[in-house]
C-alpha cells in the first residue's frame, strides 16, 4: 500500500497493490500496522455499501457532528466516482477548503478521511459501488448535510447537465450557515 497525504491534513488516497496472475489477482484493503504507522489505526464498527445506478448521480456533503464524528475508508468496487472532502474543523488551517479523490475499481485504490470532515461523491460512470468503513455508529441525531453545490465552497464537480440529487441534499444547508452555528457551539 501506498499512502498519498491529500492537501487536507489527515486525508489520505491510498494505492493498493494487487498480486495478480492468470486467474486473477489478490488484493490487501486493508493493513492495521500500515495504518498505525501513519496515526490512522482505528476499531473499524461499520462497514456500509452504497449503490448509485447512474452517471452523475451526487450525494453529499454529509457528516455527523461531534462527539459521533466518523473518519471514513472509502474504496470503490465498480464504476468511478469522484470523492469530495471538506474541513469542517474549526480550528484547522483548511476550514472550509476541499479536496477531491477519484475512486475506481480499475486503479484499486481507496482514501482515508478522518473525523471532521464532510464527504460527497459524484459518479463519473453508471454501476458504481462504494464501500464506506466507519469508526463510529451511525446516529440518525447527529447526522448533517451541506449544499453540494455551495458557491461559498467552490467544488468543482464533474458533471454536465442535471446531476441525480436526492431531496435531502437539495434542501441542505448552506456553508455560511455551518459555519456560523460552528462559531456558536
Amino acid at each position: 500500500m501506498t499512502f498519498k497525504e491529500q492537501t487536507i491534513k489527515g486525508v489520505f488516497e491510498i494505492i493498493l497493490e494487487p498480486k495478480g496472475d492468470e486467474r486473477g489477482f489478490f488484493i490487501r484493503t486493508y493493513d492495521d500496522k500500515l495504518f498505525e504507522e501513519r496515526g490512522l489505526a482505528r476499531q473499524w464498527v461499520q462497514e456500509n455499501e452504497s449503490f448509485s445506478k447512474s452517471k452523475g448521480t451526487i450525494r453529499g456533503l454529509h457528516f455527523q457532528h461531534p462527539p459521533y464524528a466518523e473518519a471514513k475508508l472509502i474504496r470503490a468496487t465498480s464504476g468511478e466516482v469522484f470523492i469530495v472532502f471538506v474541513d469542517l474543523r474549526k480550528k484547522s488551517p483548511s476550514f472550509g477548503k476541499w479536496g477531491s479523490v477519484t475512486l475506481s475499481a480499475e486503479k484499486k485504490n481507496a482514501v482515508f478521511v478522518p473525523r471532521g470532515c464532510a464527504n460527497g461523491m459524484c459518479t463519473l460512470t453508471d454501476d458504481c459501488t462504494l464501500f464506506y468503513k466507519m469508526d463510529g455508529y451511525y446516529r440518525p441525531e447527529a447526522q448533517d448535510v451541506i449544499k453540494w453545490d455551495d458557491p461559498d465552497l467552490g467544488i468543482a464537480w464533474p458533471v454536465t447537465g442535471a446531476p441525480i440529487v436526492s431531496e435531502r441534499d437539495r434542501n441542505a444547508k448552506s456553508f455560511k450557515f455551518f459555519s456560523a452555528a460552528a462559531e456558536n457551539s
